[in-house]
């Protein structure tokens, strides 16, 4: 299981990223985790696959911006540890 924790930084919070994000996860399938804003402006994910080829699909489509409006100048991305998630939401 590969674990990743992502910090986006650009124009990520009110342009629908954090719902890019989410329906991103589902269409590339087999992606859980969560994701929610942060006050500095940023966006955190949280993301988990049994795949790293999965993983590097679903980090190369959030530095692309999951939507048309979002531009990600930066994607901060480490390993991580943290609880299993069954699922994909959006966090508050």
């Amino acid at each position: 299981m590969q674990k990743v924790r992502m910090i986006a930084q650009g124009r990520v919070q009110g342009v629908g990223f954090r719902w890019g994000v989410y329906s991103l996860a589902l269409q590339i399938g087999g992606i859980t985790g969560r994701v929610w804003n942060n006050d500095d402006g940023t966006v955190e994910i949280l993301a988990q696959a049994e795949s790293s080829a999965l993983m590097a699909k679903f980090i190369q489509e959030i530095r692309k911006g999951p939507t048309p409006f979002s531009k990600v100048s930066y994607l901060d991305v480490t390993m991580a540890n943290f609880d299993a998630y069954t699922d994909f939401k959006i966090a508050n």
